[in-house]
C-alpha cells in the first residue's frame, strides 16, 4: 500500500482515578461537619439562661467593650454540661453581671441612706440654730440662758434644762415645774412641734438620796415624775403627742459632773429631737419598724431614684 493510502491513527490516552476519584467526599465531609456544628450551635443556645444570651448579644454588639470590660460570658467558667464530682456550675472566674448590678444597687442604696442621715444632721442642725435664736429673743429663755445647753449627739439635738445652785427647774424634792420652767417647756413644745423627728425625755437627779420621808419612793421615781412633768408641758405648749417616743427616769445613773455627783447641774431635764436613724433604731428594740424604720427606707429609695 503506497503512503497516500495509509490510514492516519491517533491514540488518545484516558487518565482515570480509582472509584470516579474523591473531591465529592471532602465536599460532603465538609457539609457534615457544618451541619453537626450548626446543631451543636442551636442545642447551646437553647439550653442557655436569659442571661447568657444577653451577654452574648452584647458580646456581638460591642466586642471591644466586652472583652476589656467583661460582661455576662466573657470569661465566665460555668459549664452548661452538668455531671458528678465537682460542681461544673461554680464560678471561679469572672463574676457574673447579675452579681455586680446587685452590688451596685446595694452601695447605691447604702450610699442613699447616708445622704438621707446627712440631710437628718443638717435639719438638726438648722434646729438648733433657731433654738439658739429662740433663747435670745425670748426673754425668760435669755435670763436661763446658762442652764439651756443645746449639742448634737449620736442620738439627735440634745436639749438639757439643768439646775443651778440658786435657780432650780423644779421645787425641792418634787416633781413640781416652776413658772420659768413651765414657760421655757412650752415655748420649746411649739418649735419642736414642726419638725418631723420624734422626741425622747429623760429625768436626771443628783446623787443625794430621797429624804422626804415618803414609803418606796426614791430619786428613780423622782427622775421619771419630772419627766413626765415636762412631757406634760410640752404637750400644753403644742406639741403633738404622738412625736414622743420614750419618757424615762435615770435618777443619778447618768451624771452630767461625775467629778461631782452633788452637783446641782446633775439634776436636769434632756430633751432629745432623736435623728431618723436612732428612732429606727429604737423602734426596732420594740418589735414595730413600720411606723419609722419603713418612712426611713422608702426616703432612702426616694433619694436613690432621683440621683439615678
Amino acid at each position: 500500500m503506497s503512503d497516500e493510502k495509509r490510514p492516519i491513527i491517533i491514540k488518545k490516552i484516558k487518565k482515570h482515578s480509582g472509584h470516579h476519584g474523591g473531591h465529592w467526599k471532602i465536599a460532603y465531609a465538609d457539609f457534615v461537619t457544618a451541619m453537626m456544628a450548626f446543631f451543636l450551635l442551636m442545642w447551646l443556645v437553647g439550653s442557655s439562661s436569659e442571661e447568657r444570651l444577653k451577654g452574648m448579644s452584647e458580646y456581638f454588639q460591642t466586642p471591644l467593650k466586652t472583652l476589656v470590660t467583661g460582661g455576662p460570658g466573657q470569661g465566665n467558667r460555668t459549664s452548661l454540661i452538668q455531671g458528678g464530682g465537682k460542681d461544673l456550675t461554680r464560678r471561679d472566674g469572672q463574676v457574673r453581671k447579675v452579681d455586680f448590678e446587685s452590688g451596685k444597687k446595694t452601695r447605691d442604696l447604702k450610699s442613699a441612706q447616708a445622704e438621707l442621715d446627712r440631710l437628718d444632721t443638717r435639719k438638726l442642725e438648722n434646729l438648733r440654730d433657731r433654738l439658739e435664736q429662740l433663747i435670745e429673743s425670748h426673754a425668760t429663755m435669755r435670763d436661763f440662758k446658762e442652764q439651756l445647753l443645746l449639742d448634737i449627739t449620736s442620738e439627735g439635738l440634745r436639749i438639757q434644762i439643768v439646775d443651778a445652785k440658786n435657780r432650780p427647774m423644779f421645787a425641792l424634792a418634787k416633781a413640781e415645774l416652776q413658772p420659768y420652767t413651765k414657760d421655757i417647756l412650752q415655748k420649746l413644745g411649739g418649735v419642736l412641734n414642726e419638725m418631723p423627728n420624734r422626741i425622747s425625755l429623760s429625768g436626771h437627779t443628783d446623787s443625794i438620796a430621797y429624804a422626804s420621808g415618803e414609803k418606796n419612793y426614791s430619786n428613780w421615781e423622782l427622775s421619771t415624775d419630772r419627766a413626765n412633768a415636762s412631757r406634760r408641758q410640752l404637750v400644753m405648749g403644742g406639741m403633738n403627742e404622738q412625736k414622743i417616743m420614750r419618757v424615762v427616769g435615770l435618777s443619778s445613773a447618768v451624771l452630767f459632773d461625775k467629778d461631782d455627783p452633788t452637783n446641782p447641774i446633775n439634776r436636769r431635764i434632756s430633751i432629745i429631737v432623736m435623728s431618723n436613724k436612732a428612732a429606727v433604731a429604737l423602734s426596732e428594740e420594740g418589735g414595730k419598724t413600720k411606723e419609722v424604720g419603713s418612712d426611713a427606707t422608702i426616703n432612702a429609695k426616694a433619694i436613690l431614684s432621683a440621683t439615678s
